[in-house]
């Protein structure tokens, strides 16, 4: 019998208890492979619909349907023990209503396992926030630069550089707070707003090209392990990965053509023949 406890994945309420304390990592994950190898360093995993530009080549994430979401989210959740598993709601799948969304939040966290949802908005979807929370949905909020928004806000622009603008996104931050959500992303806003943000709310901020002092941070892990060809200036890429990748790519391939691979012991052998009687 084992003497090691099981692992025990991270709860909404003992993540929202993190609020001011040590800082919460986070990363995004679409399959199986990369939620494995992530799972032991992170908090929360976010199963992002990001996953529209780095996996499937779109453009911007408005193209995501909940089908992709719900496939990449279960895989997610197979390849991970111990983070809380977020997954994105994809544009045109919540903004109609309250019905709408709960539709398919409740359809995402039963196919996926996944433990919440995050969706888009401020103000604007207050409502929607508390109706899902009410009806056992734990809902993370996103506001500053929403991506969902591209067309509106022309472009993936930093929010919150002239402080003018700054009470609206205050007003966003607060609503979705008071609205249940547990947490917030914070992404794309100068970062004294962004502080300013985490010392307002009661919930974490977890920040993306916002401030070292949010309540912990999230970035694609494409980008930080350099699988992307354009990043943000706000993203560090922690590893070469890319480079790697292409020269293990080139040494298989020269591998193939010279006929070094498979070697002998990379194949398997006949059995024997029986001596006949």
């Amino acid at each position: 019998m084992s003497s090691q406890s099981p692992v025990r994945r991270i709860t909404v309420p003992a993540f929202r208890a993190r609020k001011g304390g040590e800082p919460i990592v986070a990363l995004t994950a679409y399959d199986v492979a990369t939620a494995r190898l992530a799972d032991p360093h992170v908090d929360l995993l976010l199963v992002g619909d990001s996953l529209g530009m780095v996996v499937y080549g779109m453009d911007t994430t408005l193209g995501v349907t909940l089908d992709m979401m719900a496939a990449h989210g279960a895989a997610v959740v197979r390849g991970s023990r111990r983070a809380l598993v977020v997954i994105d709601m994809p544009f045109g799948s919540y903004e109609q209503g309250p019905a709408q969304a709960f539709a398919s939040a409740s359809r995402l966290l039963a196919q996926t396992g996944a433990q919440a949802v995050k969706l888009e908005g401020g103000v604007a979807m207050a409502e929607t926030i508390a109706f899902l929370v009410r009806r056992g949905i734990p809902v993370c909020a996103h506001v500053g630069l929403t991506p969902q928004a591209v067309n509106v806000l022309g472009g993936f622009r930093v929010q919150g550089r002239d402080r003018s603008g700054w009470p609206i996104i205050e007003a966003d931050a607060r609503a979705v707070a008071e609205a249940g959500a547990f947490a917030v992303v914070v992404e794309g806003v100068a970062e004294p707003l962004a502080r300013r943000l985490t010392e307002i709310v009661s919930i974490p901020t977890i920040g993306i090209g916002a401030s070292a002092q949010c309540d912990g941070q999230i970035l694609v892990t494409e980008d930080m392990l350099g699988l992307t060809e354009h990043v943000p200036s706000f993203v560090r890429r922690f590893a070469d990965a890319g480079s790697r990748f292409d020269g293990a790519f080139a040494a298989y391939a020269a591998a193939v053509r010279d006929r070094s691979f498979p070697a002998l012991e990379e194949t398997y052998a006949a059995r024997e023949d029986k001596p006949k009687a």
